[in-house]
């Protein structure tokens, strides 16, 4: 929906003697292809510069809104070649020595999730993110790096490669670190590691990410991770900061196996998920069984709502412009949009395999 702005906006150039909509109209006959589903929206960004031009605001703001959006469309444009692509966005301190182990750790991750095909992101940096990336090697790297004041170089595997992004503000790397990411895994760090670690959390449980596998990884033995959960179940969860389905939302492992296996698992079946209209939709490798369609109310009744069914189907009318998805399954429901450790779980039983439809 425009803003009354808009049409504020529009009146005033029309009295100076502009069509403002005409001319947006020829602006973007030029530009976008005319059949493009994101034409409105097209307009509505013009119109918001209109805007910030017409109020003239200060020298700061400008230079905030043109290079956000300088550097958004120029990440979307370097990392459309991976967007078919599953990419785990691995986090931990950039000072972790090369001989520690978890360093070792994170290398032997890197190796692994390129055998199953998969992406690591990482800030480019040293420590874990080195460890990572010389692990999984350049062709499954993508770096997105910080511009600071002082220098910042990339890691050896990354630095001169196109796999590398630089960004001037943090805010929109920590967008593309969890935007790109079809899971997380956050070795043991710092302040950012742990900034990091809260705010996907925070994402997630609010419904602002879309779920995905958050994995605590550490070492055998390694108190890092065991130490912080205890102090969310005590502090966070004890004074109901919290809900008790929350810590569903990450898993503690320690070692790369059970840290790859929770990312593969969690794909084992569930391939992704959006809202439509008032409905949450489940997209599904295989369909599952008509029983277990009868029980899902009944396990999971608390986080549907009013009561309502779970219906098994395929696509929707209105996700025609989603061609490539048409394959798959979709579990419909009114999801009450609050209790995502609750769905989390609903997820994890539908990944179970006894309960798929396999097609023969």
């Amino acid at each position: 929906m425009p803003y009354e702005a808009d049409d504020y906006l529009a009146r005033q150039l029309q009295t100076s003697g502009i069509d403002v909509s005409e001319k947006l109209d020829e602006l973007l006959a030029l530009t976008a292809p005319q059949n493009s589903q994101n034409l409105p929206l097209y307009r509505d960004m013009l119109n918001s510069v209109l805007r910030t031009a017409q109020a003239d605001r200060n020298r700061w703001d400008a230079k905030i809104m043109l290079q956000t959006l300088r550097e958004m469309e120029y990440a979307f444009s370097a990392l459309e070649p991976f967007k078919n692509r599953r990419k785990v966005t691995v986090f931990g301190s950039a000072r972790t020595p090369v001989n520690h182990s978890v360093y070792q750790l994170a290398k032997d991750l890197g190796a692994e999730l390129a055998r199953q095909d998969m992406m690591t992101i990482t800030g480019a940096g040293g420590g874990i993110m080195a460890a990572a990336h010389e692990g999984a090697g350049l062709d499954h790297s993508l770096g997105l790096n910080i511009r600071l004041p002082f220098e910042q170089n990339a890691n050896a595997t990354l630095q001169g490669s196109t796999n590398l992004l630089s960004f001037k503000f943090f805010f929109l790397r920590k967008l593309f670190f969890v935007k790109e990411a079809d899971a997380l895994v956050l070795c043991p760090g710092g302040f950012g590691t742990l900034d990091e670690a809260l705010e996907v959390l925070m994402l997630i449980q609010t419904g602002k990410s879309p779920l995905v596998p958050v994995v605590l990884l550490d070492e055998p033995n390694g108190s890092f991770w065991q130490d912080a959960l205890a102090f969310i179940h005590k502090q966070l969860e004890g004074n109901g900061y919290i809900l008790p389905s929350d810590m569903q939302l990450l898993r503690l492992v320690n070692s790369v196996d059970d840290a790859v296996g929770e990312i593969t698992h969690f794909y084992a079946n569930y391939h992704s998920s959006r809202w439509l209209n008032d409905r949450f939709v489940i997209r599904l490798q295989h369909p599952v069984q008509d029983h277990l369609i009868t029980d899902l109310p009944k396990l999971f009744g608390d986080i549907c709502k009013g009561g309502s069914f779970i219906q098994q189907q395929g696509p929707l009318a209105d996700e025609g412009n989603e061609p490539d998805l048409s394959q798959l399954t979709r579990l419909t429901f009114a999801f009450n949009g609050r209790n995502h450790g609750r769905l989390r779980e609903l997820l994890d039983t539908l990944n179970q395999s006894q309960h798929w439809l396999k097609s023969t």
